[in-house]
């Protein structure tokens, strides 16, 4: 028998202001581009920059070398904190409305997209 994975929920999303904390991008701030649930990974926009060979195509009629973002591990990222502009952890509570919201554990705010 074969058991089925559950697909983790991750507190970082697509549009959120990250930075990274370990890596080559060490320091660097961007949105998040991309979440790759089932690989535990983010694409953030301006980091973990990789060359691509690219065969000549329509779109590219040389080819070449092109310069785009990898992939980094989840766990190497932090949601910056609106107020202080500083990297914090995210905590799930529940708003007025009874709405689960995400919380910036730093100044204690909503995050909002």
């Amino acid at each position: 028998m074969e058991k089925k994975q559950q697909q983790q929920k991750f507190k970082i999303r697509k549009g959120d202001t990250v930075q990274i904390m370990a890596g080559d991008s060490k320091g660097t701030q961007g949105k998040v581009l991309e979440v790759l649930l089932a690989k535990s990974r983010i694409i953030v926009e301006g980091a973990n920059m990789v060359s691509k060979h690219t065969k000549p195509s329509a779109a590219t009629p040389n080819g070449g070398i092109v310069k785009k973002e990898a992939a980094l591990h989840i766990s190497n990222v932090m949601v910056i904190d609106a107020k202080s502009g500083k990297p914090s952890r995210v905590s799930k509570q529940k708003n007025a409305e009874g709405k689960s919201v995400r919380i910036s554990k730093k100044s204690g705010e909503e995050i909002k997209l």
